[in-house]
């Protein structure tokens, strides 16, 4: 994305962008562009904002760790400027931003898991997410589902893309949670989409 293009997409972001509010991207890289394609969601990413000093953040769990991105720096990572941000139907009360700070801060510099199991120590984007609104506000954001009931809700999947990621060996029972189950969740409202 060109510097003029990511100047008028954070303009346009920062325009209506709320603490809480979840961002999700689509990052091109083969996994993540495996994962959208797995999940048949446009989106690979997600995380969601909060703002610190008066600048803007997004808390992430991204390869390696889980971290403060500054949102320039997010949203330079999407594709062809496609962004989605997706939000409660009720605004947060400063309580509970300060719950939502606190329990994400905890999760800081936890490593990625690049398997995407659910019941680990590590994390990743949408387990995050998940976590962090489930423990700070008691809201469950998308679906946990096994590996198995993922792929057989999404033929066009490459299953011999995730056997090989496996090692030749699919964990079809293990846990897992897409950005696409959250971008479809009906607890959240689109405030905006450039998708």
């Amino acid at each position: 994305m060109k510097a003029h293009e990511l100047d008028q997409l954070e303009q346009r972001i920062t325009a209506t962008l709320q603490e809480g509010d979840i961002l999700f991207i689509s990052i091109n890289a083969f996994l993540y562009k495996q994962v959208a394609r797995g999940t048949g969601s446009w989106s690979s990413h997600v995380g969601f904002a909060i703002k610190e000093a008066g600048q803007w953040l997004v808390i992430e769990s991204k390869v390696p760790r889980v971290t403060k991105t500054p949102l320039r720096k997010y949203l330079s990572r999407t594709c062809n400027g496609e962004v989605m941000v997706r939000r409660l139907p009720a605004p947060l009360s400063d309580t509970q931003l300060k719950q939502l700070k606190q329990v994400a801060d905890r999760y800081l510099g936890e490593f990625y898991h690049l398997g995407f199991k659910f019941d680990s120590k590590r994390q990743f984007c949408s387990k995050f997410v998940h976590l962090v609104f489930k423990e700070a506000l008691g809201i469950e954001l998308g679906k946990v589902q096994s590996l198995e009931q993922l792929l057989n809700e999404n033929p066009q999947a490459s299953v011999g893309f995730w056997r090989c990621w496996y090692l030749g060996f699919i964990p079809w029972q293990r846990k897992t949670l897409t950005p696409a189950s959250q971008i479809s969740d009906p607890k959240l409202t689109t405030i905006l989409s450039t998708v």
